[in-house]
């Protein structure tokens, strides 16, 4: 895409790779850059230090936690785990349905509402900070105050928030739904391994494990990740989808000498004049050691989200066979290059589509083989074969034995365009009335059928069943509909198939649409299931 005028949104773009994106960015004149970090002070930085380089491009700051509702987005964590209410907020729109109003209350959504963004450059680590919340220790916390008898509900709802997948399948729900409702063309992610690279072996890590259960956890949310980006790739609507994964420890933004910061928070210099006894020195009344009043200062290499390094520490992990190391101008150079529809050879997404095994010629084949001899055993078991409800949930279920009954009682789709929605549901109750067979199937795989003057048909089993009484939400989701509103919905989509088939160039060349419905056709519930996915849900694959 031509960057020229254009807005991007860098999320994580005070960071060490977010930095050297914006700064390379400029180099294509976009009409403005916005600056997303968690904290007002590290974007506030991220800015003046791009400002210098910005020409004619705006450069704008936002500020938060994108993985918050907007209301909390700019609070301590600490603070709103602290406060019932907060955490009864973060946890519905967590856990609870994926509504409007949880796409609307999200920090993230309200960004991509505000400017709009013609391309998003995701820097933040998304699998650190869903990771390092340490989900473990919060469960073995958790269990022992359980064993105790004195849990309490903000316990149970903390440890709730610390587990991670969760976090990372609502954040991927919302950002797929702010691409597809703005104007983004492009969406380039900044992945990791979680491991700089290297394997099961590596020798940095959080406690005696080798690696540690909160580092492993980082590479599977990062694995997962990774996977949840190839499906958006793969979504009717969505930008291009691009992950960069670096498999080298990044570095560096600044060498300097100055005061040593573990975040931004200076390291205060302590002292031990004196030994103090090994028995005493860890005990609730250990003392001994003093506050100098100072803060530690040496040299340091600035490695962004990984901290600072000193000379020897740097010089070990970049070393030849450990992570060694990528530059993040180098990272920023792919990420542009793939903006501007340069493939680079390192997008993760692309590699995906290379290596993933897809629908075969061979398959194609036996498909036609393999629905030949079903209908075969229907015939000599007299039996019609429609749905079992196994694969879940029950829409797809609902659809074919909607369509199943309809075909029983009209011919073609031409006949169903031209019906009556009253009529033709007094004919499908009555073959329901009459047909215990086709009425005993249905009920017998979990769906209900519903029909006219508030009644319904059902088995023991009901796989939706009514959530606070609204028999509606569970009918549309669920449940056999032969009611007159249902039925003028079939009839609808029967007339749009007619027009379809009307508009459609006659010929017989490779441009045909030759698996497309006919009008004289006969009802067939597959094809009409597959047409209603296609043209009314956008459930159409977009790659083989």
């Amino acid at each position: 895409m031509d960057l020229t005028g254009k807005t991007i949104l860098i999320l994580g773009g005070s960071g060490l790779v977010g930095r050297a994106v914006a700064r390379r960015l400029l180099d294509s004149h976009p009409g403005k850059i916005v600056l997303v970090a968690l904290s007002e002070d590290e974007v506030r930085v991220g800015a003046e230090w791009l400002g210098p380089h910005a020409g004619e491009t705006a450069v704008e700051t936002e500020w938060g936690d994108v993985f918050m509702p907007s209301s909390v987005a700019q609070m301590d964590r600490s603070a709103m785990l602290a406060d019932p209410d907060l955490r009864t907020l973060v946890l519905d729109d967590l856990l609870g349905e994926f509504t409007e109003g949880v796409l609307e209350r999200s920090y993230l959504f309200q960004l991509f509402k505000r400017h709009r963004p013609h391309a998003v450059v995701d820097c933040i680590n998304t699998a650190t900070a869903f990771a390092y919340q340490d989900v473990f220790h919060s469960a073995r916390a958790l269990l022992e105050v359980v064993r105790a008898g004195t849990v309490t509900r903000e316990q149970v709802e903390e440890h709730v928030l610390s587990i991670p997948m969760p976090q990372l399948i609502r954040h991927v729900q919302i950002v797929v739904e702010a691409l597809r409702n703005g104007s983004t063309e492009a969406y380039v992610k900044i992945g990791t391994s979680g491991t700089g690279g290297m394997g099961l072996n590596i020798p940095y890590t959080h406690s005696e494990e080798r690696p540690s259960r909160m580092l492993l956890t980082k590479s599977a949310l990062a694995g997962a990740h990774s996977l949840l980006l190839f499906l958006i790739g793969r979504t009717p609507g969505a930008p291009a989808t691009v992950e960069i994964k670096p498999t080298a420890a990044i570095a560096w933004r600044e060498i300097a000498y100055g005061p040593v910061r573990r975040g931004w928070r200076p390291v205060r210099k302590f002292d031990c004049p004196n030994a103090v006894p090994l028995a005493e020195a860890f005990g609730p009344n250990a003392a001994g050691w003093i506050d100098t009043g100072t803060m530690l200062e040496s040299v340091y290499a600035d490695c962004g989200e990984n901290g600072l390094f000193a000379r020897d520490e740097f010089e070990t992990v970049t070393a030849l066979g450990q992570m060694e190391f990528i530059t993040p101008e180098e990272v920023a150079a792919y990420v542009v290059s793939e903006l501007r529809g340069h493939p680079t050879g390192r997008d993760i997404v692309t590699a995906l589509d290379a290596a993933t095994a897809g629908p075969t010629y061979q398959a194609g084949i036996l498909r036609a083989a393999a629905i030949k001899r079903l209908q075969e055993l229907e015939e000599r078991h007299g039996v019609r074969s429609v749905a079992f409800e196994m694969l879940g949930p029950p829409r797809l279920t609902k659809l074919l034995y909607e369509a199943f009954v309809l075909s029983r009682v009209r011919g073609s789709v031409a006949a169903l365009a031209e019906s009556d929605a009253a009529a033709l549901s007094a004919d499908v109750v009555r073959l329901i009335t009459e047909d215990n067979v086709i009425r005993s199937t249905i009920v017998s795989v979990g769906l209900p059928i519903v029909v006219p003057d508030a009644k319904v048909y059902r088995g023991e089993t009901v796989l939706i069943q009514p959530v606070d009484g609204d028999t509606e939400r569970a009918a549309a989701r669920g449940w056999v509909d032969i009611r007159e509103a249902n039925c003028d919905r079939w009839i609808r989509r029967a007339q749009r198939m007619v027009r379809q088939a009307g508009e459609r160039e006659r010929g017989s060349d490779s441009s045909l649409q030759w698996g497309a419905i006919e009008p004289d056709e006969e009802i067939a519930p597959p094809r009409f299931a597959t047409w209603i996915f296609r043209h009314e849900e956008g459930g159409e694959r977009i790659k083989r």
